[in-house]
């Protein structure tokens, strides 16, 4: 079956096959794919007079255009998000608990009872609480060191292609 000029299709390998390109926002020259341009133009870039951009699918996932229930109105061509971020701590959730602690030997199991230290430097370390005391500052400090981390969702690494020829689609 022919693929309409300008669908996008995923494929299993590296490569895009003969009338297809790949979606990592090349550039391409209006005069050679006109049929091409006339559906995307310049959603996803290029001047409009010499050139036009492919989608760019690296690193990203398909979203359609639109608004969910519940969600963000996304436009035609729009790019959002971040494979990395960074948190600030105006951005976590302020605590306004102290973490306790026994200050005698630990004896029992976790549920329903508090940190507390060993006698003999192993085994169980929670006991039903009794006198509490707060832990060391040290113990439970800011951590991150401003560093980004991961906000991808799980992925699976595959190439994304438009057809650059085929059939060309009607409105209906």
């Amino acid at each position: 079956m022919d693929p309409f000029v300008a669908e996008i299709r995923v494929m299993p390998f590296n490569f895009a096959p003969q009338g297809w390109a790949r979606c990592d926002g090349q550039l391409m020259p209006i005069s050679q794919n006109t049929a091409l341009f006339s559906l995307v133009g310049t959603y996803y870039g290029g001047d409009g007079r010499s050139n036009f951009a492919l989608p760019d699918l690296r690193d990203s996932f398909a979203m359609s255009s639109g608004q969910g229930n519940g969600l963000s109105p996304r436009d035609l061509g729009e790019s959002a998000g971040s494979a990395t971020v960074t948190l600030l701590g105006t951005e976590m959730p302020s605590h306004t608990h102290t973490l306790m602690a026994g200050t005698t030997p630990a004896s029992t199991s976790p549920a329903g009872n508090v940190m507390a230290p060993t006698a003999s430097g192993g085994g169980n370390v929670y006991r039903t609480p009794g006198t509490l005391a707060p832990m060391a500052v040290a113990a439970i400090g800011v951590a991150g060191g401003s560093q980004p981390h991961e906000n991808r969702q799980p992925c699976l690494g595959l190439t994304f292609c438009i057809a650059l020829q085929g059939i060309f689609p009607s409105r209906s």
